[in-house]
Formats: structure tokens, sequence, C-alpha cells
């Protein structure tokens, strides 16, 4: 449960919060005062602050100062009334997460708390890097394979530095663990993490988001608004899902890598900001660029660095090692002992193709994990669990699709003429066959709840094909 510290002088103000916040699933604590709510952050830092500007004694801003150099990535969300605008505006610059003004709409107010929540958790909880699964933290980049060995140097050689980089790999092969880990093994560790994405932002309201606005820009902008980049200032942003940014916006970015300066919509002034850019996509970029969808120039400018992650499909040996790790996780937010997983059970894993990758893996074992009482995760475990995927969780990936498509292409070019499609799906029916009988030891009862058949179609389809199986096949 996150916990939440409201400083506001008003009693009122801090009992709605109160109860607000706890019927949303935060612990709240308040203070009347700055200098009791630096107490309490100096004691037991919070998840978040809430801070209002004006306050007996000391005031926000000096407040916000004093709680930046006691936990620099703790997030401050600053409530200020229209009169002190440009303060809030100042604290932003200097590193405070967001600000609100009064009066506030609650539905806006619980939206940027969560953020702050999530990006204070972004900043302070530690990636781990090549550890063992039974000493891993939540957050963690896991495998022993020589791909991710590669990855792990990259993340080390690039860090320290203050170069751009562009992550790339499939969706759910880890980029914003990457990303973070380069985060805070980086001299910008201090200072803000805010991640962007730029396919859950709508289109119009991104490029506002990420540079901020001036009063009168738009139909209601009625205040100046600092934007994203500029509340990351000495800071880093991640820009995750980059290859579908709008291109107008891809200019702006460009601008921003080339000159070090922003300007706000509807304003004419040139604001240099200091910030370190992460990109990450899972977009074919080279495409995008011979479509027209992705500047050239900006692609250049993004690559200064390219780190690429493998999709699990082609680190098969890491695989028993995510179960692992994955298998203490989730026994351990469950209160219960790791049960652990058989051979059986981990060689049906590393057989099966993962086009949802790691985030994939993880929701099968923590499924599979539910349902087992407790037992060691069988290869029946894995099979139920698999067998209930929708059909497009299922699919080959890309990379399997081209082969299949090289096979095709073959058999179309040698083997043209009547019957092709008939004996081009016999044989590749006998190549799943074969292959289903391997994953499950030879267990025809297991292979045909794998391949979807009944076992009887499944015998008469071993003897259609007279397949000679290399593995023994039982029954059950």
């Amino acid at each position: 449960m996150s916990t939440i510290l409201i400083i506001d002088d008003d009693d009122q103000l801090r009992k709605s919060f109160e109860k607000l916040l706890a019927e949303e699933g935060y612990n709240v604590i308040t203070a009347s005062s700055g200098e009791a709510g630096l107490k309490m952050v100096s004691y037991d830092p919070p998840d978040l602050v809430i801070l209002d500007m004006r306050l007996p004694g000391m005031n926000g801003f000096d407040t916000f100062k004093a709680i930046h150099q006691i936990e620099p990535r703790l997030p401050v969300i600053i409530m200020t009334a229209y009169g002190t605008t440009e303060t809030a505006i100042d604290a932003t610059k200097m590193g405070a997460f967001d600000y609100i003004l009064k009066p506030f709409e609650v539905p806006d107010m619980l939206l940027v708390i969560k953020e702050g929540i999530r990006a204070g958790r972004f900043m302070r909880s530690p990636v781990d890097m090549d550890v063992s699964p039974d000493h891993a933290l939540r957050d963690a980049i896991v495998g022993k394979s020589k791909p991710m060995q590669d990855v792990y140097k990259a993340i080390g050689r690039v860090a320290a530095t203050d170069a751009t980089i562009l992550i790339r790999g499939e969706s759910g092969t880890g980029k914003e663990l990457v990303a973070r880990a380069i985060y805070q093994h980086s001299n910008r560790a201090d200072m803000p993490f805010l991640v962007i994405n730029c396919v859950a932002i709508p289109e119009n309201l991104l490029e506002s988001e990420l540079f901020g606005y001036e009063k009168g820009a738009f139909t209601g902008a009625s205040h100046r608004r600092v934007g994203k980049i500029e509340q990351a200032n000495r800071g880093t942003i991640l820009l995750d899902e980059i290859g579908d940014m709008h291109f107008n916006i891809q200019a702006k970015i460009l601008r921003l890598l080339q000159e070090k300066s922003i300007e706000r919509l509807g304003g004419r002034e040139t604001i240099p900001v200091d910030v370190r850019i992460i990109a990450a996509t899972n977009r074919d970029l080279e495409e995008a660029l011979a479509n027209g969808r992705f500047r050239e120039d900006l692609y250049y400018r993004l690559k200064v660095v390219t780190i690429t992650l493998p999709p699990l499909r082609d680190r098969i040996e890491d695989i028993p090692i995510l179960a692992d790790y994955f298998l203490v996780l989730f026994a351990r937010d469950g209160g219960s002992k790791n049960p652990g997983i058989t051979k059986e059970a981990n060689a049906i894993l590393s057989s099966y193709s993962w086009p949802g990758n790691i985030r994939e893996l993880a929701n099968t074992l923590q499924k599979a994990l539910i349902f087992n009482r407790g037992a060691p995760i069988s290869s029946e475990d894995v099979i139920n669990t698999l067998s209930e995927k929708p059909a497009e969780d299922k699919r080959p990936g890309e990379k399997d699709d081209r082969t299949l498509r090289e096979w095709a292409r073959q058999n179309l070019t040698i083997l043209s003429g009547e019957h092709l499609f008939d004996t081009c799906m016999d044989r590749f029916a006998a190549i799943l066959i074969v292959e289903a009988l391997n994953m499950t030891a030879g267990n025809r009862s297991q292979a045909a709840k794998l391949l979807g058949l009944s076992r009887p179609t499944l015998h008469a389809k071993i003897d259609k094909y007279h397949l000679k199986l290399k593995t023994s096949v039982t029954e059950e």
C-alpha cells in the first residue's frame, strides 16, 4: 500500500483528502505545517507528498526545497492558488513532480497522484541485474545467456554517459526495465525520471504534455503549464513507443536533441533544458523510414547507442532461470512457498515460441501457480495454461512466420501442381505432431491436449503419416 503525506494547514481539506485517498486504497498521513512534514519525511519517507504552497511558518516553496534535499527522488505534487502559479512553476523546474491549481477536479488530482506514485517507484525501486532468482527483487533483469550478457555490458558502458540511447525489442522483452537500470546507474540518478508513452497519450495532447503551453495557447489554456521535458530538467525521459510518435512532434524532439531547448505551445521564448533522452520501440524503424512515417534525421540522432533486447525464443537457456524467478516472486507475493517446477514442464516452456515474451511467460506461470494447489508445476499445468490462451496469443513470432513463408515459397516453386496444398498440410501436420510428442516426453494424452485433438484422432494421424517416433510414447 502506497503512503501519501499531505502537508496543508487547512484541517477540512486534510480530512477530505484523507477520506478520499483512503477509499482509493492509499495509506494517508498528514501534517499542518512544513516543519512537521519535514520531520515525517526525515523519519520515514512516504511514497508521495502533496504540498500546499501557502503554509504558516516555513512556506511551501522552502518546504519543497528542504524535502528535495532529504529525498531528491521523492515525488512532490504542489497545490497552489492562481496567485502563486509562478512559484509552483519554479518549484516544478527544480524537480517537483507536478502542480495542481485550486480549486481542482478530483479525477484530475487522482490521475496525477497515480502517475506520481508510479514515477516515484520507478525512480527509487532498484532494478537488479544478473542475479540469482532467489535473491532478485520485484524489478529484475534475469538471464545468463550470451545475448543478455551483451545487454548487461551495454548498460554498464552507457549508463554513466549522457549519450542518447535507443532501446529496441519486441513487446514484453523488458525495455522499460533496461531504461530504468540505465537511469539508476547514471550520474542523473538523483534527478527526475519520467516515462512518456507515445501511444497511450492522444496525439492532440502529447505535444502539450511534452512541451507545455502558455496561457491562451488554445481553448481552455487558462494558465501557463510546464511540460514533462521541463519537469525532467537535469534528469532523464523515456520516450516509450517512439516509433508511433506523430511526424510533427518528431521535429520538436529533433530540435531538443540538437539544440537542447524547447518552446512551449503558444510561446516564443526559447527555453534551455538539460535532459537525457532514452527512446524505446518495438517497431521496425527502418520500415517506417522507407514509408515516410519516421524522420531520418531523428532516427540517426536517437541511435547514438542502440541496445537490442533479444526475444525470449532466442534465449531459451534463460527460460528455466526466469521460471524460477517468477515462481519465487509470485509465491512470495501470495504468502506461500515456491513449489518448484518439473523438468518436463521446463521442457515445454522452453519449446514454446512465446510471442508475448517475458510478460507472457510471467502470466503463464502466475496462472499455473494459482491452480496447482501447492504441488510442483507440472507439464500438465503448463499445457492446461497454454491451451487456454486465445489463438492470437499462440501465433508464431515474426521470425517463425518468415521461415514458414520461405518454406511455402520453396514448395510452390518446386512442387507446384495438383495436390500441393494437401501434401504441404500433411507434412506440416506430421512435424507438428512429432514436436508435440517431443515436448510432452511422448505422452500421447498430453500431446493430444496440446494439439487440441482427441486421443483417437491423434492415434489415427500417427498411423496416417507413418510416424516413427524417437521418444518412447506413453498413453498417460
